[in-house]
Parts: C-alpha cells; structure tokens; sequence
C-alpha cells in the first residue's frame, strides 16, 4: 500500500505516551491549506488518542482549516502565532521582497514549535527551524502544496524533512533521482487536495453559452507570462466576442507589488490590471479570492492558458486543451522544470492566439492522450481510499516507528493507541 515505505523496524525504548503532532500554517495567503488539512480529520480517526494542534498564523488560515474538517469528531486545539512587529512593518515598507514575516513566526515561535515531536508542513521553509532555530529533534512531515514542475518543489531543503508525503510516481521519482528522499523517508498518498473538493461542480460563470478560457500565470517574476504578455493577452480577449476569459493568476501575484525570486536571482515589479478591463462583461478578473484557489475555475474553463503554475495538472483532472506562453524565452523541450509543456501547444507569441484557439474547445485534443498519461503519473489513486486517508496512515506508521509505545500491538501495527 506504502509502495517505497519499508517493513516498520522494532525501535528502543519504548516511548511512554504518543508523540506531539502539530499541523503547521505559515503563509501569507490560504492557499497551502488545502493541501495538508484534508489529513486531519482521517489521521484523528486513525489514531483517536493522538494529541493534535493545528498551528496558524493568521485569522483566515484557522477558518479555512476548520473548512476542512469532520464536524462529527472533536477539533483539535488551535493555536495562533505571531510574527515580530518590525518583521511585518519591514516587508510591507520592502513590498514583500523578502518572506520576513513567516521567518519571524518561525523565529519568533521556535521554542513552541520545537516542543513538538513532529510538524505537518506544506513547504520548505519550516526546515530552518532545524537548520537554523535550533530544533535538530524535531521531526518535519512534508506534503507539497501542488504537483507541479517548477524546480522550486525540488529544492535541497527537501532532504531536512523525515517524511515526504508525494502525490505519485512522477514527484516521487524525480526525488529519488535527485537524491532529495531515500525509500525509507517517503510514501506516495495521492493529492489531499482533490480530497478537500471532490464534490463540487463546475459553475456557470458567465450568462452566455460561449467557450470559456482560463489565463493562468503564475507570480515568479522570471517565469510569469503576466509582466511581459499579460495585457496582451487581456486586449485580445477584450476585444473579440467568440470566448469568455477569467484572469485568475497564482493568488500570491496581486499580494505584492514587488516579486522577488532568490532561486533565479530577479526582481521585478509587477504591473496593475489596466482598469479597462474589469468591466467587460465577458472577462472575469479574480485577483485572489477563494475561487482562485478551490478549483472553481479550473473545472469550469473550456480551455487553460497559463505558463508555469501547478494548477495546470488540477485542471487536467478532466483532460481539455492546453496552451502555454513562453514569455521568457526557455530552452525547455528537454528540461524537466517544464515537463507541463509537453501537454498543450507553447506559444512565443500571445498574437497567436486568433489563430490557435478557434474551434480548440470542440475539436479532438492532439494532446489528450498524453494528459491521461501525465495524470496517471502524477496523481495516484487507490479506489475507495483518499489521499487523506492514505496520508493518515502512512504518518501513523511512520510516528509508530519514532515513537513506539507498549500499547501498540500486531493489529494496529504498533500504532499508539
């Protein structure tokens, strides 16, 4: 069930009393939420006596974790932690150049965090806590928020985490060939977040029966397609009548005025939406709500475009067609960082798009085939189990094999009781 988690060893001592969860949140937006959060509820059915805190750091990340769990069992106690007063005053006045205010809840909180035995993170950044902050003890748990391609979700801080959670075999691969987990630290669950919204439906969102496309960048100020032909794109979809467009970029692009990318060493300044167009009545322009992020759009468009962003594979969950602008100029037919790219016609040039997507949305997808293949590889399934579940119990194993205690028993596979 566990593909690479190996037989569970038979570690000493035997611990007293089960260990100290904690489900970590620490972002500026909620958008990493739904990716961790789907696992609370089955990980409290697994383990019913096991001590659970739910950590955020915002008012607005608490609500939608409550979102997401099981009203009928117990909530699990919530703590709110805060970051430095000047450490938010300074990334304001800097434009958000630099992710000051999540180093200081870490910083700020590090002996709280520390305390517990282990931490459920959706991101690379909580490793400073032991690289940095002190807490060498404490066992990360890292499920990705997303099952893109961008070099970003394969940085070497994945090898300071104990337990990786993958979505499938594509991730799972690429991180052993890279060296970034070992058989013995990492299990494949499939994706919590399909979990989190697996019975909405698509929304009508528009009065009219014409095709709709989805415009998609992503907020990296190298590889975005916003800052260079973003009101491209916007005037050709405003000036025709045969297709509706909602605009819902990565939530994060509209929460700074500046982006900065440590990794590609730029930083850009990133243009407002023209007021011209948010009042067409057939261009929807979201900048950031929750709609951006459960989904909403990416089950209803007809057609994606977009450039780097991982919400390429939660749309081809219902294969359609794909197009992807290359507003940097990448070498990327034979760079796995834009593997997504294989899936749907890259334009360099947003004047193309009269002549690519007539008839796209009703025509046969040459590339059909290829998205089943890429989501077969990238999202695994197990009929009648979810991610949640499968995620609950691989932590169960993996917290039996760190922290065993005498209640445990064959049947339970040594779990706490």
């Amino acid at each position: 069930m566990f593909g690479y988690f190996p037989a569970m060893p038979t570690p000493t001592p035997i611990s007293p009393h089960p260990p100290r969860l904690g489900f970590l949140y620490n972002h500026d937006d909620i958008h990493q939420v739904a990716h961790t959060a789907p696992l609370i509820s089955p990980l409290q059915r697994c383990l019913p006596t096991l001590g659970i805190s739910v950590l955020t750091s915002s008012p607005e990340q608490a609500r939608a974790v409550r979102s997401h769990l099981d009203p009928a069992l117990a909530a699990p106690a919530f703590v709110s932690l805060k970051a430095g007063l000047w450490s938010r005053v300074l990334e304001r006045v800097i434009g958000g150049v630099a992710p000051l205010r999540r180093l200081s809840v870490l910083r700020r909180n590090r002996d709280l965090l520390s305390g517990f035995d282990a931490l459920v993170v959706p991101e690379t950044t909580s490793t400073l806590l032991k690289t940095r902050f002190g807490g060498r003890a404490l066992k990360l748990i890292y499920v990705p928020h997303g099952a893109g391609d961008r070099s970003v979700g394969f940085r070497p801080e994945v090898r300071d985490v104990d337990l990786a959670l993958l979505s499938g075999e594509k991730v799972r691969d690429r991180m052993v060939r890279e060296g970034l987990v070992k058989p013995s630290d990492h299990a494949v669950i499939g994706y919590p977040k399909f979990d989190a919204f697996s019975g909405a439906r698509p929304q009508k969102l528009f009065s009219n029966n014409r095709p709709v496309v989805l415009y998609n960048p992503h907020a990296d100020p190298l590889l975005s397609s916003w800052y260079r032909f973003g009101e491209q794109v916007l005037d050709y979809f405003a000036n025709q009548d045969r297709y509706n467009l909602v605009f819902a970029p990565h939530v994060m692009l509209f929460r700074r005025r500046v982006h900065a990318s440590l990794e590609h060493r730029h930083v850009r300044l990133r243009p407002p939406v023209p007021t011209r167009f948010l009042s067409i009545p057939h261009l929807l322009v979201d900048l950031g709500s929750e709609r951006s992020i459960d989904m909403t759009y990416t089950r209803a468009a007809d057609v994606y475009l977009g450039d780097v962003s991982s919400q390429i594979y939660e749309f081809m969950r219902r294969p359609r067609p794909a197009f992807f602008l290359n507003a940097h100029d990448a070498d990327w037919r034979a760079d796995p960082n834009y593997s997504h790219w294989r899936l749907g016609e890259v334009l360099d040039d947003p004047q193309r798009l009269g002549d690519v997507l007539p008839g796209a949305a009703t025509r046969d997808d040459p590339f059909r085939e290829a998205q089943e293949q890429a989501m077969r590889e990238t999202f695994s399934v197990i009929p009648g189990q979810s991610a949640g579940e499968r995620g609950a119990e691989a932590i169960a194993r993996f917290l039996a094999r760190e922290w065993p205690v005498e209640t445990g028993d064959a049947t339970h596979g040594g779990r706490p009781k």
